[in-house]
């Protein structure tokens, strides 16, 4: 195919360190794409582990964009877009790898409901179970919820995780996870695609309220199946990883971020303090049990840090 030539689909894919799973992910591309015309992206960013110079000899036929630092997810795939030349966009995640036909399945369906402007499919694990693929918008009530234990008794909230049903029917939903997001080229063009404010965290769920917004609906599609491992970019690196305490300040620092942003300051002041309920809820919990402090005070302090850094969520820091 032609360097300019228009395709059925843009494949584009962020990778960070994760050059052992380059081979297993084209390798599910290629036998899930079926007759699709497609084009392939591939976003470096900055990985320290030969990841680029393995693409440039084994996969001649991607377009490399090689980054000289780790400029985050969302802006990483914002960059692919001057390429793209696909009618659809697929967002797809290192790590996931989807089942055989099934690109050509997610395709054909959009193909066939025009109303629809993204389209998420069935995720799981590598042993099969059932991962969250069809999610609700978050908010500080149902987060506050989740994190303290108590939506055991407020039964009627919508979690961010309902996993309360089947996931075997075609289902419309606030937000579909951005490791396999299949997107409308045509309506990324008009309102854009990802917050780069967001690093990492909540930029597919701030998309998806924009595409919503406009009229356009998210969707998950059960007949196809990606097997997706989750966190393999930060483990590669000490300083993303949970022990090294960055991850958690870059999901707090995000969804600051988005509360600020959807829900005005006063939206913000709830997520704020309802979160730091939820830290005393949890402190007083794991000195009862003889477990110390845990992590509370930690996410408390991280918190109140990050709200100054952002200056009450309206920059990021990075």
């Amino acid at each position: 195919m032609g360097a300019d030539l228009p395709c059925d689909l843009s494949i584009i894919v962020v990778n960070y360190n994760t050059a052992h799973l380059l081979d297993e992910m084209f390798t599910a591309v290629a036998a899930a794409i079926g007759g699709l015309s497609v084009q392939k992206i591939v976003v470096d960013n900055a990985s320290r582990d030969g990841s680029a110079a393995l693409l440039s000899e084994r996969y001649p036929e991607v377009e490399l964009i090689a980054n000289s630092e780790n400029v985050g997810f969302g802006r990483a795939n914002n960059q692919a877009l001057a390429l793209a030349r696909g009618r659809y966009l697929l967002l797809l995640n290192t790590d996931a790898f989807v089942a055989a036909g099934g690109i050509e399945r997610t395709v054909r369906f959009l193909d066939a409901n025009p109303e629809v402007s993204v389209l998420g499919v069935r995720l799981v694990g590598r042993d099969g179970t059932l991962q969250p693929s069809c999610r609700y918008f978050p908010t500080p009530w149902n987060e506050f919820l989740v994190r303290t234990g108590l939506e055991r008794v407020f039964r009627g909230a919508k979690l961010v995780d309902d996993m309360r049903w089947d996931h075997t029917s075609v289902r419309e939903c606030d937000w579909v996870p951005g490791c396999y997001c299949l997107l409308r080229k045509s309506v990324v063009d008009r309102i854009g695609l990802f917050d780069p404010r967001y690093f990492l965290y909540y930029e597919e769920v701030d998309h998806c309220r924009a595409e919503k917004a406009i009229g356009g609906k998210v969707v998950y599609y059960p007949d196809a199946t990606v097997v997706h491992i989750g966190g393999e970019s930060a483990k590669s690196d000490a300083a993303l990883t949970a022990s090294g305490r960055q991850i958690p300040a870059l999901q707090i620092e995000s969804a600051l971020l988005y509360y600020r942003k959807h829900h005005g300051r006063g939206g913000l002041a709830l997520g704020v303090f309802l979160a730091a309920a939820g830290d005393a809820l949890l402190l007083v919990k794991s000195l009862l049990r003889g477990r110390g402090t845990g992590g509370g005070f930690r996410r408390f302090a991280t918190t109140w840090s990050l709200l100054r850094r952002t200056a009450w969520a309206k920059r990021p820091t990075r």
